[in-house]
């Protein structure tokens, strides 16, 4: 089934050094598993990506490459797990890393289908 998803992201950065950008405007397609889209990222940056969707239930776990980070270069991979509160509430968890340091970015992603 293929979906054009409006999507509003918020963040919070955990581990990490210095200070992010925790509001998020994210478009996405998804069709079969396959996903791509664009979203305002944590660097204050327009990254697109593209990559899959696995689902099991109400969770979930994307793998992707994307756009938007210079410390990674031009494409760096991403990685999330989701959980679904209903058709329209997605709360997200992603591993992230910094030159010396990891952390995590935990959050709500509101849908709009």
């Amino acid at each position: 089934m293929e979906q054009f998803i409006w999507a509003l992201g918020l963040s919070l950065h955990m581990g990490l050094e210095g200070s992010y950008n925790e509001i998020h405007p994210h478009v996405r397609f998804y069709e079969d598993g396959a996903i791509a889209g664009a979203y305002y990222n944590s660097m204050e940056r327009l990254s697109f990506y593209g990559g899959y969707r696995l689902e099991y239930g109400d969770a979930g776990v994307e793998v992707a490459l994307v756009t938007g980070y210079p410390a990674f270069g031009p494409i760096a991979p991403q990685m999330r797990g989701t959980y679904d509160f209903g058709d329209s509430v997605r709360a997200y968890v992603s591993p992230v890393m910094q030159t010396n340091n990891t952390g995590v970015v935990i959050g709500l992603e509101f849908q709009f289908k």
